[in-house]
């Protein structure tokens, strides 16, 4: 009897096991399928062009990818060491409704029409954010901007604030924060919050579109002088993608792609002591390098405060969006390989291909080889890579290396120069003295004989 009670309480045990792990599984199964239904099929969507920058590359500098004093865009609002500027945004946004006669509801309907577009210009999803308040800080924020441009274009000097602000430590720094990858809108919500404005009362403002208005306002680092005329074949996304454009060669000479990578290039030094002569180059297009009868022709690279920054964020864009055009990140890698010590600096700096505005030639070291670190590299620009093996053929020919040594040990200083000149000088000499006398005592010697 005890055993058959043993018998029923263990299959009762077994049938309640069985019983809690299919309803343990069947709870599984509706997570996993709620979870799929919540998925989101478009956060990576074609139309991504803001991106938080990688955590590998945050960490290596995370000030060079944070704003100083101003957001814009939804990334860092709300950030409290940039409260301070939230006041003159909202200043400049009345301004702009002031210079426009524009409402309030009509400014909202603009930028409401224009929400899912703008969303999925966001790589990460931005769903935190309500409908409205989206809404407010891409009014905000793309207001200020026309406004801020406007000021700029128009040099307003009556207005109270322009001196403090335009004239002022905060008006580098702005433009310097426009340029963060996490800091940006859309070009095109700007774009059409301007052609609302002033598509229809043209008096208002001179200039003929936002592009070229922003053309203007970004004209020192057009340093190429792109036409705004082109603006529909560059296709801008936010001003980080723009600053990345005024860089680029005309699209006809864009170089082509290749799955080889640059390796084991000597230095800027070790190239000189070689006879590669270093030549700034009079292109204003900063990747535009040649390399032809031993002379390296560089443009003009000038490094400041901001330098460290703009190239971080540029490289971070494109290493989320531009992964297989990365031409900045090019440029960084191929001086990564040509600066290795500050005699490699000294060296380009004294041929004026650095303009040197961030200290001594350790900074410049330092932060040319920490550019590139971290960064993911799929292809390269070919026509460095052609470069760099004929940079490479050259320092590797014996001929060279013994006229380069033969240069930098007899020649390489006036005083060498001198005392080289003397020297053949003298043994020419001496050795015309010696043909003179052997000539003498040949000539003796059959006057002897006869």
């Amino acid at each position: 009897m005890a055993a058959s009670a043993s018998i029923a309480s263990q299959q009762k045990a077994a049938l309640n096991s069985s019983r809690d792990q299919n309803e343990n599984t069947e709870t599984l199964v509706n997570e996993i399928e709620d979870m799929l239904e919540r998925s989101e099929p478009d956060l990576f969507s074609a139309d991504c062009c803001i991106f938080r920058v990688p955590n590998h590359l945050r960490r290596l500098n995370e000030q060079a990818f944070t704003p100083e004093v101003i957001s814009i865009g939804p990334f860092h609002h709300g950030n409290k060491n940039l409260e301070t500027m939230e006041k003159f945004k909202v200043q400049y946004f009345k301004s702009f409704m002031q210079r426009t006669k524009l409402k309030v509801d009509n400014l909202v309907s603009s930028v409401k029409d224009s929400e899912g577009d703008v969303r999925r210009c966001y790589a990460e999803t931005i769903d935190q954010r309500s409908s409205n308040d989206l809404a407010k800080i891409i009014l905000v924020d793309a207001s200020f901007i026309i406004e801020f441009f406007l000021r700029f274009w128009l040099r307003e000097e009556n207005h109270d604030d322009y001196r403090s602000l335009l004239n002022s430590w905060l008006w580098t720094i702005i433009w310097s924060d426009l340029i963060l990858l996490e800091n940006q809108l859309p070009f095109f919500v700007i774009d059409r919050l301007f052609n609302l404005a002033f598509e229809s009362r043209p008096n208002l403002c001179t200039a003929n579109s936002f592009v070229q208005l922003t053309f203007d306002c970004f004209r020192v680092e057009n340093s190429q002088k792109m036409s705004p005329n082109k603006i529909p074949d560059l296709n801008i996304k936010h001003f980080a993608d723009l600053r990345r454009t005024f860089w680029l060669p005309p699209s006809e000479r864009i170089p082509k792609r290749s799955r080889k990578s640059i390796e084991n290039l000597y230095s800027a030094s070790k190239l000189h002591e070689a006879g590669v002569e270093f030549k700034v180059s009079s292109s204003k297009c900063l990747f535009d390098l040649k390399f032809k009868n031993g002379v390296l022709e560089l443009p003009c690279l000038k490094l400041e405060n901001t330098t460290d920054s703009l190239y971080r964020n540029l490289m971070a864009l494109e290493q989320c969006y531009y992964l297989n055009e990365a031409y900045v990140t090019d440029y960084i890698v191929l001086l990564d390989h040509l600066i290795n010590t500050p005699k490699d600096v000294d060296l380009l700096v004294q041929k004026g291909i650095i303009v040197n505005w961030i200290g001594d030639s350790n900074a410049v070291t330092s932060l040319i080889n920490s550019l590139s670190s971290g960064i993911v590299y799929h292809t390269t620009n070919i026509h460095y890579y052609d470069l760099c093996e004929d940079l490479k053929t050259f320092y590797e020919d014996p001929r060279h290396l013994w006229k380069a040594s033969l240069r930098h040990d007899y020649f390489g200083t006036p005083l060498k120069t001198a005392s080289t000149t003397a020297a053949v000088t003298l043994l020419v000499l001496t050795l015309i003295q010696s043909v003179c006398s052997i000539l003498s005592l040949l000539l003796g010697q059959k006057r002897s004989k006869n």
